[in-house]
């Protein structure tokens, strides 16, 4: 099968519906020709669900991103699948209730938030070094622009500060290895995690009132989906650390 992943293995988390920018990079991924392994955290049958929707067949491996024992026997268990991977792509972020509360937010919850969207990128991307090595690979994650300060977002834009640090480190550590380590910045998206998000309305407004020249569409996964799509290929080969910004044009608008 021709395509700028054809012949590639890649992981994909985060899928929870079929409006996850996840799912989106598994379709696209497969039509472009790679072999597709997904993960699931909490209600498998119902990522098995959405896998199904995929262009082919997806298996779905379980996977808590705060269970050591899932991390530590991950390589083995996608081994039942296939023998090495060529991408990993992170698409797990969560922050509980506190945690959108700047001034009042406790550890316990900003911690937590931390783990699941920052640290879970190194440990996920560790726990599957015996698949990517000795042939190397990209790593792909998903951020939302953490360089300034949201409405209502809070602690998770410092988690997302510190999942864009983590891919900077990981992007140092693993290039000698082969392994590239980058972030797709995307704008906001009605989703299942948006709802999470208080505030999500206001925040979206931003993008609603013009800011964003090169147009948004709020309910449109597809362009993020195939920024990350692009680095997993072997059109970046020398591109690690990067962020690339798929909102609008937000990110670089003044007053």
């Amino acid at each position: 099968m021709s395509g700028i992943l054809a012949g590639k293995r890649v992981l994909v988390t985060g899928v929870v519906t079929d409006a996850s920018i996840a799912f989106h990079v598994a379709r696209i991924a497969q039509e472009e020709g790679a072999e597709v392994l997904l993960t699931g955290f909490g209600r498998l049958s119902l990522v098995e669900r959405f896998a199904a929707r995929l262009p082919k067949p997806a298996p779905v491996i379980e996977l808590d991103v705060t269970d050591q024992g899932h991390l530590d026997t991950l390589a083995e268990r996608i081994g039942a699948y296939a023998d090495s991977l060529d991408g990993i792509v992170h698409s797990v972020a969560y922050g509980p209730e506190g945690a959108f509360d700047f001034l009042n937010g406790a550890w316990e919850d900003v911690s937590t938030a931390v783990r699941v969207s920052a640290y879970s990128l190194k440990s996920l991307t560790t726990a599957c070094l015996p698949l990517l090595q000795p042939r190397g690979g990209s790593v792909v994650g998903l951020t939302f622009d953490a360089a300034v300060a949201w409405p209502h977002y809070d602690w998770m834009g410092v988690a997302k500060a510190a999942l864009e640090s983590t891919s900077r480190y990981l992007a140092r550590d693993l290039g000698p290895r082969g392994i590239r380590s980058n972030l797709v910045a995307a704008g906001p998206l009605r989703s299942v995690a948006a709802k999470s998000i208080p505030g999500f309305a206001q925040l979206a407004e931003v993008w609603e009132t013009g800011r964003a020249p090169a147009g948004w569409d709020l309910t449109d996964p597809d362009p993020a989906a195939r920024a990350v799509v692009a680095l997993l290929s072997d059109f970046f080969p020398r591109t690690t650390g990067e962020i690339v910004h798929v909102d609008g044009g937000v990110h670089m608008m003044g007053a």
